[in-house]
């Protein structure tokens, strides 16, 4: 346990405390659900967490089993973080969590990120709905890529796995992306203005749009936005 104190309690609950329960470490699990990621992805995307912080959560994630550190081949030496099958168990548990967490105050002055944005929409997906919103989809914002593709499975979100030839594709930034999921503004009207470009089939950009806009359970302020999970 790296020298961190146990509740020292058999019940299931507190052994799974004695592995996420820290500060940030959930946190470091949400923002890896969609796929692997650099120390500094994961530092940009943690507003208020310092390095030292995040590398022992890191550190201690690996340890447990959570986490895994792993090396890209040459010439790069750049190292990426990423969720072991049981941390991948979790997104389940974050995704009530979050809903439970929707209900309380939204803290003041704080910019969601765009992976929970997307977390989200797979977490409010109705998998009634594959048949119709069946599809593979690429959303690109600013320098990040992530492929949708609703199915059987019914939903998948990767981040950085662009699809050779996707249905359909929204290009976009951030801020843009933002406003869309709070509902200060719709695709079509950033279309308009010049801030997205939508790309594919008439049906298939149809799909899309539903897919990113439709009404969500969470009635808070961003998506309709408190930011969950």
């Amino acid at each position: 346990m790296s020298g961190r104190r146990s509740y020292g309690d058999p019940c299931g609950l507190a052994r799974g405390l004695d592995v996420i329960g820290e500060r940030w470490a959930l946190l470091v699990v949400r923002d890896l659900l969609l796929g692997p990621k650099r120390f500094n992805d994961l530092l940009g995307g943690l507003p208020g967490v310092s390095p030292n912080v995040l590398s022992q959560r890191l550190r201690e994630l690996a340890e447990n089993g959570v986490v895994r550190r792993r090396a890209l081949g040459p010439p790069t030496r750049v190292h990426l973080y990423e969720l072991t099958e049981w941390g991948h168990e979790l997104e389940p548990i974050l995704f009530r969590l979050g809903r439970w967490g929707s209900r309380a105050p939204s803290p003041p002055g704080g910019t969601i990120g765009i992976d929970p944005l997307l977390l989200n929409v797979k977490a409010d997906f109705d998998p009634a709905r594959s048949a119709d919103l069946r599809g593979l989809y690429e959303l690109r914002i600013d320098a990040d890529t992530y492929t949708i593709q609703v199915g059987d499975d019914p939903i998948r979100i990767d981040r950085r796995h662009p699809s050779e030839r996707p249905d359909a594709a929204l290009t976009t930034d951030a801020d843009t992306f933002r406003a869309v999921c709070a509902g200060r503004t719709t695709i079509d009207d950033a279309v308009r203005s010049g801030a997205a470009r939508l790309d594919g089939g008439d049906d298939a950009r149809r799909r899309l749009v539903e897919l990113l806009t439709a009404p969500s359970g969470n009635n808070t302020p961003e998506r309709n936005g408190a930011g969950r999970p």
